[in-house]
Formats: structure tokens, C-alpha cells, sequence
């Protein structure tokens, strides 16, 4: 019998992958770990290896197309072996997945198709269900099945975590009376309209920042800093440098360093909701948002803290570069600790973000703005002055903390020497 080559999972969030290109074709000798092709995720391109050993047979499916995980998309042959006759084997195109629907889509499915409750599938199930007291009121909100949950709390119990991050197909049908509103509807497409399918980026952009601004208690902090200090070292450090080998510094380099200088002086914001407990980081793992054409991608400075300011503005470029032209791999872009956002190119002033779960705080940034400002014996001069807001997860850091991180961070930022040593 034939073996095939499956759409594998590439990256935690993956459902589907679109084939960007074949590097194998039929004909062509394979062995296990040999790359065959590569795959566009929601995040990155990626090279996809073969998990089989043998001759490329058939190609089933064509650059371009969209295919679930799980999904052939190759048939292999041993040596010697003969092609199946046609209609022998079952070889079903691959067909895109449907998205899971969100708590409002399924509010307005018809009342026969409502699943029973998480309590009734457990009372179905006559198994006792360890379980937290917030995750159960989180399940019950989400409808979720509570057999179909994996706990990660203590002796196996469930925790607010698995059920917020629980799958699709953890989910019942059933949605609580408190979200069962129906969707505003989307006025029939025109003439002269576009209807834009959701991109595999998009969809997981909505799906977690839906979960974020429902599920997490954001709080907002803002302050205004001198930006003035700043940036004269700013001019000065990058007078001296070599432009055709030197490392030219941004603004942004100075506040992400400063973020993480910060962080490390109140290690409180460095942490995440765990359900039953808080998780408090020994690294920062700092998370920097960087546009694509598509959409948005946070990839990960790891060990941020352990780097100085020139190693900070390399790191962050190669991943913005690599970002951009989707060549991030999947530990790239994953267990980040703390994100910034910064709009300040594009002419943004001020902003709030949005959390990027599971973390418990994002920093907006804004555009350094010249205004008259209060200065020495109450005159005033021309000034520089930088927006910087604090979204935080009140779960784990109450305003006072806050507050604390920002006057740490300004500190920095007004003193950036500090930020040398």
C-alpha cells in the first residue's frame, strides 16, 4: 500500500497550511527529514520535511491551495512498488476547514442544535471533575465540555487556563443567556463592494484578542516623558558610528531596553494568570509588534533582559526582517513575556493597546511630539515629549504596581546613561 505525506502541525496556533512551493516533484527519491515543500502558516513560511521514506508518486495538492493539518498532500511509493489502480485507494482532496464560530455566530443557531450544559455532560459522565472554581464559571460562560478539557492545575485539575485555551472541538453548542445576542447584521455585498476572506493571520488575530478583551481585565495607565535626554544621546551615539558597519540606534531601541530595564526593577508586571495561581517570570521574553502586509506578528526577544542596548537593536531587526518576509520559525515568535507596540512612525500620538494573552501587560507607544512645556522657574520652553501607555491584566497587577513599572520606566528613558550600564 502507498504511504502519504500529511499537512502537518507547524506552529501552535496552525490549522491549515497553503502550499507555497513544491521541492520535490514526481519521481524524485525522498527520505524521511528531506524537505519537500513549503508551507505558508498563519505566522511564517516554513520548509515542511517528509515523515516517509521512499519515491514521490502524486502531488495531490497544488501551489496555492489551502489544506487542513492532517490532510495528504503526497503519495509516496516504496521501491519497486506499483501505483495503486485508480479508485483502489481513497484519496480525498484536501478541503478548507471551517472556522470554529464565535459565541455570537452560534447565539443565532437554531434552538434544537443547543448542546447540554458542561453540568450535564458531567453528570452524564459519573465522573467526579477536578476543577477550579473560576474555571468552572469560565466554562460554563464559554459553554465548554468539561469531559473534553485536559487539566494542567495540580493532580490533573482544570484550571482557568484550559479552558481558555481550550480547542474548538472542546467546545459545546450551548450558549449561556448572557451572550445569546444576536450578531448585527453585515449589509448583502454591492456593487462596487469586496468581500476579503479572512487570511489563516486575521482569523487568529480576531480569535485572540476577542478571547483578550472579553476574558481579561484590562486597567489603562499613561505618562508623558522628556523625551529631550533621550534623544541627545540618541544623536550623539549615532555620530560616532561607522554608517557602513556601525548599528545605527532608533528611539524604539531606547524604549524597548528601557521596558525590560523596567521590568526587571518591578518584576511583578513580568508575569501571567494561571488560573489558580500567578506565574512570575525569571526571564523577559520581550514580545515587539511588528505590521505585515496581512496583519500583525509579535516576534520574541528571548533572554531581553540579558542584552545591552546595541545587541537589543540587532536582535529586534533581524526578527523585524525576517517577520516581514514570513521567516520566522515557530520558537521565534512564541513564550513571550511582555509586548510593546509602538505607532509612533506612523504619526500616532497616543493610544491603549490590547493585551497579548497570556501575558498580564502591553506598553503603547506614541510619536515624540515638540510642545511648549513648563520648565526651570515656571518658564516655558520648546519641549519633547513622548506618550507612553500601560494596558494591564488587573488579575495580576493592581494600579499601584502599574504605576510603580511606569515610574521606573520614565525614570529610564529621562536618564538613558542608565540604560548603558
Amino acid at each position: 500500500m502507498p504511504s502519504y505525506i500529511e499537512m502537518p502541525k507547524l506552529a501552535d496556533t496552525m490549522t491549515e497550511g497553503t502550499l507555497v512551493k513544491w521541492r520535490k516533484q514526481p519521481g524524485d527519491k525522498v527520505a524521511m527529514g528531506d524537505v519537500v515543500a513549503e508551507v505558508e502558516t498563519d505566522k511564517a513560511t516554513m520548509e515542511m520535511e517528509s515523515f516517509e521514506d521512499g519515491i514521490i508518486h502524486e502531488l495531490l495538492v497544488q501551489i496555492g491551495q489551502k489544506v487542513p493539518i492532517g490532510s495528504r498532500i503526497a503519495m509516496v511509493l516504496s521501491k519497486g512498488e506499483k501505483p495503486p489502480v485508480p479508485g483502489s485507494v481513497s484519496t480525498p482532496a484536501p478541503t478548507v476547514k471551517t472556522a470554529a464560530p464565535s459565541a455570537a455566530v452560534a447565539a443565532s443557531a437554531p434552538a434544537q442544535a443547543v448542546a447540554a450544559s458542561p453540568q450535564a455532560n458531567h453528570a452524564a459522565s459519573g465522573a467526579r471533575v477536578k476543577i477550579s472554581p473560576l474555571a468552572r464559571k469560565l466554562a460554563k460562560e464559554r459553554g465548554a465540555n468539561l469531559a473534553s478539557l485536559q487539566g494542567t492545575g495540580p493532580g490533573g485539575r482544570i484550571i482557568a487556563k484550559d479552558v481558555l485555551q481550550a480547542k474548538p472541538g472542546a467546545q459545546a453548542s450551548h450558549v449561556p443567556a448572557a451572550l445569546a445576542v444576536a450578531p448585527v447584521p453585515v449589509p448583502a455585498a454591492g456593487a462596487g463592494d469586496q468581500v476579503i476572506p479572512l487570511s489563516g493571520m486575521r482569523r487568529i488575530i480576531a480569535e485572540r484578542l476577542l478571547v483578550s478583551k472579553t476574558t481579561i481585565p484590562h486597567f489603562y495607565l499613561h505618562i508623558e516623558v522628556d523625551a529631550a535626554p533621550m534623544m541627545k544621546m540618541r544623536a550623539e551615539l549615532n555620530a560616532g558610528v561607522d554608517p557602513t558597519t556601525g548599528v545605527k540606534l532608533t528611539v524604539n531601541d531606547f524604549v524597548l531596553k528601557a521596558v525590560v530595564a523596567a521590568a526587571v526593577k518591578v518584576p511583578t508586571v513580568n508575569a501571567a494568570f494561571n488560573g489558580d495561581s500567578i506565574l512570575q517570570f525569571g526571564s523577559v521574553g520581550l514580545s515587539v509588534a511588528v505590521a505585515v502586509d496581512d496583519g500583525l506578528v509579535t516576534p520574541v526577544v528571548r533572554d531581553a533582559h540579558s542584552k545591552s542596548l546595541v545587541a537589543m537593536s540587532l536582535a529586534v531587526k533581524d526578527l523585524a526582517t525576517r517577520a516581514r518576509s514570513k521567516k520566522l520559525k515557530p520558537d521565534e515568535y512564541q513564550g513571550g513575556t511582555i509586548t510593546v507596540s509602538n505607532l509612533g512612525a506612523y504619526g500616532i500620538e497616543f493610544f491603549d493597546a490590547i493585551i497579548n494573552p497570556p501575558q498580564a501587560i502591553i506598553v503603547s507607544v506614541g510619536a515624540i511630539v515638540k510642545k511648549p512645556v513648563v520648565g526651570a522657574n515656571d518658564t516655558i520652553v520648546a519641549g519633547q515629549r513622548l506618550a507612553i501607555g500601560l494596558s494591564a491584566d488587573h488579575r495580576v497587577v493592581d494600579g499601584a504596581v502599574g504605576a510603580q513599572y511606569l515610574a521606573e520606566l520614565r525614570r529610564l528613558l529621562e536618564s538613558p546613561a542608565l540604560l548603558l550600564v
